[in-house]
């Protein structure tokens, strides 16, 4: 029952929150569509964190994609063997683990010190952020420690293929008995993590900004006190 559970209901459950919630907020609450920026407050540090969070997520993303998404036999039938796989699986996805992680403390860091930051900062903002970090986290310490010291787990012989039965409509949940505690870990707080999105600010996600490069530019013009002949 337990089995039954988290590997078959559980994924579909989030599934269906982060779908429907998502489509709820676009449609009925289109204002809230957003993640309101604080560079006016501070640039330095959230330029630092950002950058590298953004390009860290996007890295780990592909890594995913790599690791889950494509089956063992496409990478045998290229001629990729176990051991370079995962040489560049440890490498590629440290690097792109360290990249979100450092880059989230350095933002959760700078909405503590900075006291303006901190005053448009809201309680489930830095719950999302701690929440990430969790994530990525977990993620990080499984490929730059467990895979190094307990064993590279070939975690495409069991959470690849159940994670793309998923999408089959056929959840194929007894593969993840096996699977060690702290990737099973890593999967569910994964998938909270997914439920969560549509509540956030982490919905903008969503949003691509194609019309961005041929906007006009903002402008921005003060109430009173402006003189325009101090320019």
């Amino acid at each position: 029952m337990e089995v039954l559970f988290w590997w078959t209901v559980f994924p579909y459950l989030c599934g269906t929150i982060l779908v429907v919630a998502t489509f709820y907020r676009f449609v009925y609450r289109g204002k809230s569509w957003t993640a309101p920026s604080t560079e006016i407050f501070e640039k330095k540090w959230l330029r630092i964190g950002s950058m590298l969070f953004h390009y860290g997520i996007i890295f780990a993303f592909i890594g995913h994609v790599m690791g889950v998404l494509i089956p063992l036999d496409v990478y045998k039938a290229l001629g990729v063997n176990d051991e370079t796989y995962h040489f560049f699986a440890i490498a590629g996805g440290g690097i792109a683990g360290l990249m979100v992680v450092i880059g989230l403390l350095v933002m959760l860091l700078r909405k503590i010190a900075y006291p303006r930051v901190r005053t448009h900062t809201t309680a489930g903002g830095y719950f999302t952020m701690v929440w990430l970090l969790l994530v990525a986290g977990l993620g990080t310490f499984m490929t730059l420690i467990y895979n190094t010291t307990v064993g590279a787990y070939e975690y495409r012989l069991a959470i690849g293929p159940w994670f793309r039965s998923l999408f089959t409509l056929q959840p194929l949940a007894d593969l993840m008995i096996g699977v060690p505690l702290i990737f099973k870990i890593h999967v569910i707080v994964s998938f909270i993590l997914f439920a969560m999105i549509p509540f956030t600010s982490l919905v903008h996600m969503f949003s691509f900004p194609l019309r961005y490069p041929t906007r006009a530019p903002q402008q921005y013009r003060a109430r009173d006190g402006y003189n325009k002949n101090s320019r």
